[in-house]
């Protein structure tokens, strides 16, 4: 390893698509590469679009204990203690008033909620495509209302004709001035509280971890991380990533399934 100083002290990584490989596993090669940038003084912290009840799982298999960004930047969850730090709820009057804009525009979509809170549950509307569904990855709701009855920490939308791109952009024009709209993935257009991003939770948690922005580098692969790339002193996308993304990044990687993190990260910090 060089002598020579190191060049971050926070590495931001997005899970899914970027940290994670398919399987939804951390290779030896990443482990070891993120020890290595540990080990020279830089802390690492997860920052995913997925809630805490979501991503504890995930964490607690890879073996993460530290601070995580989670729900897009809505909340800050503990992974070594099992807690929720923070938590940032979406209006839910606010959210329909913003949902029927957009149906006034493109026609009916289907919906799903993601309750706040480790105990919230994940709802849906009959036509709702959730992935994992029938491996009990949330549930589907024959009355509509129940999708409203408790607080909320987002809702996400889908539609029978507009691709994925299309989407978010009809609803973030209709819902303007109401929430912030975000592509986070294959079949996940998301609604969240106005201003929200992960760029906000994160700098929040650098706060709390004693680092600052500009000796951040982070790593993602979707447009819901264009707002961290833009914070963060320097940012990586992986090959596999979404074009809008890829054209804000300061570099490209090689991709999840390729060990990207682990590749840029070596040459970042000479190990």
């Amino acid at each position: 390893m060089s002598s020579a100083p190191r060049p971050f002290d926070l590495i931001a990584t997005d899970l899914d698509g970027t940290l994670l490989r398919e399987d939804h596993t951390v290779s030896s090669r990443t482990q070891r590469t993120l020890e290595a940038a540990k080990a020279a003084g830089a802390q690492h912290i997860v920052v995913t679009g997925r809630t805490a009840a979501w991503t504890r799982p995930t964490l607690d298999a890879i073996g993460y204990t530290g601070l995580a960004v989670c729900g897009q930047g809505g909340q800050l969850y503990d992974a070594g203690a099992h807690r929720v730090v923070t938590s940032v709820t979406l209006d839910r009057q606010v959210a329909g008033l913003a949902l029927a804009k957009a149906e006034a525009q493109v026609g009916p979509m289907a919906i799903s909620v993601v309750q706040d809170g480790l105990e919230g549950e994940v709802l849906f509307s009959s036509d709702y495509e959730m992935p994992g569904a029938g491996e009990g990855r949330g549930k589907a709701v024959a009355d509509i209302t129940e999708l409203w009855a408790k607080p909320l920490s987002r809702v996400l939308v889908q539609h029978k004709t507009l691709s994925d791109d299309e989407l978010a952009a009809a609803v973030s024009q209709a819902g303007a001035g109401l929430v912030t709209v975000v592509l986070a993935g294959q079949g996940f257009v998301e609604l969240l509280p106005l201003g929200l991003s992960k760029a906000t939770g994160l700098a929040l948690a650098s706060a709390r971890l004693g680092t600052t922005k500009d000796r951040t580098v982070a790593f993602g692969d979707m447009p819901n991380d264009v707002p961290m790339f833009r914070w963060a002193g320097h940012a990586v996308a992986m090959a596999n990533a979404h074009p809008e993304l890829k054209a804000v990044a300061d570099e490209i990687t090689l991709s999840n399934e390729e060990d990207g993190v682990a590749v840029a990260l070596e040459r970042i910090f000479h190990l």
